[in-house]
């Protein structure tokens, strides 16, 4: 969007994305930004003829990313060069655009992909022919979700509500979560408000890791309490009691339709507050460890278990994470190493300068008793808690009757009367009349 006072324009493409407003006048207001209902869905990996020739793909992609405000640029975790496009004409243009104006090279184009949601719902209540389930087929129905559990691996607790008990690989940390599948209205705010969730999210890393922020704008600060009361507004019964207060962390990329819920008692976190810990000097160390749980927490929203695709509208909520049993392994590590530390020390009494080094080497290691990892052949306690989190999730999903969710377009078109049929007509001044009459 450019309003413009001058004849020639140049030097702007690195300084202008998706739109813009120009003016020779400083005191002109920016315009809004265009919006658009429609996200892009249709994705084609995109790579150059000759290899020689990728900066130009990457340059070309760069201005096709900043002239078209629908499109986007991704690169994945393979290293493609993905295009997204809101669909079959609007991908066929960019494409053009790219070859002929911004990259001028020839370019090699993928098979379009559709992506899916991977998602879990409520217990069916009608039968495929939109009967209600009798007391035969309810009892087929747990059933089924019973010889579903029995498919959860050996070691992993399953009870009848679908909470998943999971132990760390050296079984000193127990994980226990379940998934709710979230209402259709709170999946729809929590897409419109991916942007507001960004910031949040930023915001609680900052203040998380100490940093000095600004104060909080107060027109973003009343779009976040709208943005909760919203939520509070549709999270509503005895089953989401408290739970908006209690939200963790949004997913995928902190920014997705998932929440994370935390309701333990040890560690309180929440998005809204941030992190406050029983006591003050274990704060650091739950927050490490609480870091690696929505790190594990993302990479299960990233790719579901069903076909790896993101998933959409699901409520994880971590009922109680055991941490005892690595504190008394700790702290018996600790003192065997303090034990040794004292045997050495009174060893080298001629050297009353090495036992002073000893003292103060212990006192040292005592005092980093809770920022310094456990390690074992398992690797770091942190990475165990990413994989454990991870899979707890998956199996909280295979619980839960899941559901693929497809793209869907949508489209409003508009028409003259005269290629109407019939039929549409008179339906249309049915309704005109009906409005008029309620007016």
């Amino acid at each position: 969007m450019l309003f413009l006072k001058t004849k020639r324009i140049g030097g702007l493409q690195d300084f202008v994305l998706k739109s813009a407003t120009l003016c020779s006048l400083p005191s002109c207001p920016p315009f809004i930004p265009l919006n658009f209902e429609a996200t892009p869905i249709v994705r084609v990996a995109v790579e150059p003829k000759h290899p020689s020739e990728m900066p130009q793909l990457v340059k070309g992609m760069k201005l096709l990313n900043q002239a078209d405000p629908c499109v986007q640029i991704l690169i994945q975790e393979t290293g493609e060069h993905v295009l997204v496009t809101a669909g079959e004409v609007h991908l066929q243009r960019c494409l053009d655009d790219l070859k002929e104006r911004f990259a001028k090279i020839h370019i090699s184009v993928s098979e379009p992909i559709i992506p899916f949601r991977e998602t879990i719902t409520k217990p069916p209540k009608v039968d495929m022919v939109n009967e209600e389930i009798g007391k035969q087929q309810k009892v087929a129905v747990i059933h089924q979700m019973k010889e579903d559990q029995n498919k959860i691996p050996e070691g992993i607790q399953v009870d009848s509500v679908g909470l998943i008990t999971i132990t760390t690989p050296n079984k000193l940390a127990t994980l226990s979560v379940r998934a709710m599948p979230l209402p259709e209205e709170v999946t729809q705010i929590l897409e419109e408000n991916s942007d507001l969730i960004r910031s949040m999210e930023q915001l609680t890393s900052s203040l998380n890791e100490g940093e000095n922020t600004q104060v909080i704008h107060q027109k973003t600060q009343e779009k976040i309490w709208e943005f909760k009361g919203k939520l509070e507004q549709h999270l509503t019964g005895r089953r989401w009691r408290n739970i908006v207060d209690q939200i963790w962390s949004f997913g995928p990329r902190k920014c997705g339709p998932n929440i994370l819920v935390n309701k333990s008692e040890d560690f309180q976190n929440s998005i809204w507050t941030g992190p406050a810990a029983k006591a003050s000097k274990e704060a650091s160390r739950y927050r490490d460890l609480g870091n690696s749980i929505v790190s594990g927490f993302q990479l299960a929203t990233l790719s579901g278990p069903m076909c790896e695709e993101p998933l959409m509208g699901v409520c994880f909520i971590l009922e109680k994470w055991d941490l005892s049993k690595f504190e008394e392994q700790g702290a018996s590590d600790l003192a065997k190493e303090g034990q040794e530390e004292n045997e050495t020390c009174s060893g080298g009494n001629e050297n009353q300068e090495l036992q002073d080094g000893c003292s103060e080497a212990f006192e040292k290691r005592t005092s980093q008793k809770g920022e310094s990892p456990l390690t074992d052949c398992y690797g770091p306690i942190s990475g165990q808690l990413i994989a454990t989190m991870k899979e707890a999730c998956r199996y909280a999903l295979q619980v839960k009757p899941q559901r693929l969710m497809a793209a869907m377009y949508t489209c409003d078109i508009m028409a003259t009367g005269d290629v109407l049929g019939k039929e549409k007509k008179v339906k249309i001044v049915r309704n005109a009349l009906n409005n008029s009459e309620v007016s």
